[in-house]
C-alpha cells in the first residue's frame, strides 16, 4: 500500500483517539491543534518506512506518543511553569442540560488535567490503557515489559484516585 493510503486508513480509524491523545498532552487549544497537526504529519511521514513488522495500531500510537512526548519536553524546557496547573480551566461543553451530565464533564476535565500532570511515560501508559489497549500492546508501543505496564497502571490509578480524593476533600471544606 502507498504511504497516502496507509495514512488515510490510520487517520480514519485512529483520528478520534489521536485528538484525545493530543488533548491529554496539551491543554492550550491552539497548541493542541498544532500538536495534532504535528502528530498527523509524523504519522504520514512514518508510513514511508512502515514495513508491517507490527500492527498499524502499534505503529500509529508509537509515532503519536513520541511526537507528543517530544512536544511536552520541548515546551517544559522553554517554560518555567508547570505543564498544567489545577487553577486552569478547560472550556468543556456541559454535555446537556442535566446536572449529572455537567458533573460528568467536569470530572472528565479534571481527570484530563491530572493526566497532563503525569510524566510522559506514565501519561502514555494510562492513555493507552484508557483507549482499551491491553498490557501486551502497551508494552509493544512503549518498549517496557508487560509486567512493568501492569505495575505502572496500578500505580497511576492510585495517584489519580489520590488526587481526586484530595480535590473532593478540599471542595467539601470550602477550599
Amino acid at each position: 500500500m502507498s504511504q497516502d493510503v496507509l495514512y488515510q486508513e490510520a487517520a480514519n480509524v485512529y483520528g478520534a483517539a489521536l485528538e484525545r491523545l493530543a488533548g491529554s498532552y496539551e491543554a492550550d487549544r491552539d497548541k493542541r491543534l498544532d500538536l495534532l497537526q504535528d502528530i498527523h504529519l509524523a504519522i504520514w511521514r512514518s508510513f514511508e518506512v512502515f514495513a508491517g513488522h507490527c500492527s498499524m495500531r502499534t505503529w500509529v500510537y508509537r509515532v503519536a506518543h513520541n511526537v507528543a512526548t517530544s512536544h511536552v519536553v520541548r515546551h517544559r524546557r522553554a517554560s518555567s511553569r508547570p505543564l498544567v496547573s489545577l487553577d486552569e480551566v478547560d472550556d468543556l461543553p456541559a454535555g446537556g442540560d442535566s446536572e449529572g451530565a455537567f458533573d460528568h464533564q467536569q470530572s472528565l476535565g479534571r481527570l484530563r488535567k491530572f493526566i497532563q500532570q503525569l510524566n510522559p511515560l506514565e501519561r502514555q501508559v494510562i492513555l493507552l490503557y484508557l483507549e482499551g489497549t491491553d498490557a501486551a500492546g502497551i508494552a509493544e508501543i512503549t518498549g517496557i515489559s508487560p509486567g512493568n505496564v501492569a505495575t505502572k497502571i496500578h500505580r497511576i490509578k492510585k495517584i489519580l484516585a489520590g488526587r481526586f480524593n484530595t480535590m473532593f476533600k478540599g471542595e467539601r471544606h470550602g477550599q
